[in-house]
């Protein structure tokens, strides 16, 4: 299954990715099971997307929760929560 990433904002700058496209194995992903999966790269992805930072997603322009299982071709994105007035 391949998928194309996207970081944005804290993420990006942290990461210091803004796109990539990933080959995962051929098996169900949910969007919990993804960011596991990248925490595996090391203590910072570790900690941006497994720890006390609430990481958002969209597949394919729509908002998800953690629970949204995704397909091969998907687009997958992760933002920190925006706050703002």
């Amino acid at each position: 299954m391949k998928i194309k990433l996207f970081y944005f904002a804290r993420l990006k700058e942290t990461l210091k990715y803004s796109t990539e496209d990933l080959a995962l194995p051929d098996e169900t992903f949910t969007v919990l099971k993804l960011k596991a999966h990248l925490a595996k790269r090391g203590d910072v992805w570790e900690q941006m997307l497994m720890g006390k930072l609430k990481v958002r997603a969209a597949i394919n322009h729509e908002l998800v929760d953690d629970k949204a299982t995704i397909a091969d071709g998907d687009e997958v994105a992760f933002f920190p929560p925006v706050t703002g007035g």
